[in-house]
């Protein structure tokens, strides 16, 4: 039986949701007008180390990724949109004579918003509610690119005797936008920030 752990997303009033839209909106038609005399950068993601260990019967996750913004994205965070940065974890049971099978799957999501005010970056756990701000973006992205000790399953509910494998990747999340704006999403690569799945054995 797979055992799915995701927060429910947090929700915004509609004011803010229009006001998002057209932000997006308004950078689109903006970096589409100055592309030819500005360079666009092409924002990645990246897993660049990731181990589990039990710890007091539960395996927590050490990581370390590279996530850099891409032109499109940091223009709208910037103008005020907030950006849904998401982690994501499977642990998957190999079995010899079937097709391997996914016992649990875990999403760890992140807001991060620019607050022009006080000119400084807030990054939100929304399964925590843990909240921090920093001076700089690349510090704000530096801190969730360094994850340590994060819980992901409990060794008790796992077979005594199996093995297991876990793979990691993060996104950017863009489904909390309306469904017209996931359309243009689908269609400017900017957007599709994605890294590949990092995989490991899961030590028992």
């Amino acid at each position: 039986m797979k055992k799915t752990m995701s927060p429910k997303p947090a929700g915004t009033g509609i004011n803010a949701r229009k006001y998002a839209l057209l932000v997006l909106l308004a950078s689109f038609v903006l970096s589409t007008g100055v592309a030819q005399e500005n360079v666009e950068r092409e924002g990645y993601f990246e897993v660049r180390s990731a181990s589990t260990e039990p710890v007091n019967g539960v395996h927590a996750l050490d990581a370390r990724l590279q996530l850099v913004l891409s032109s499109e994205a940091l223009a709208a965070l910037e103008s005020g949109v907030t950006l849904t940065i998401e982690l994501q974890l499977q642990v998957i049971r190999v079995r010899r004579f079937y097709v391997d099978d996914i016992e649990a799957e875990l999403a760890v999501r992140y807001e991060l918003q620019y607050s022009p005010v006080s000119q400084r970056y807030i990054l939100r756990n929304l399964n925590s509610g843990d909240q921090d701000s920093f001076a700089t973006l690349y510090s704000a992205l530096n801190s969730l690119g360094r994850v340590q000790g994060l819980p992901v399953i409990d060794d008790a509910v796992l077979v005594d005797d199996g093995k297991y494998r876990v793979r990691l990747r993060a996104m950017l999340n863009t489904e909390r936008y309306p469904a017209a704006l996931r359309v243009l999403f689908f269609w400017r690569g900017q957007w599709q920030l994605q890294s590949e799945w990092f995989e490991w054995f899961l030590e028992r």
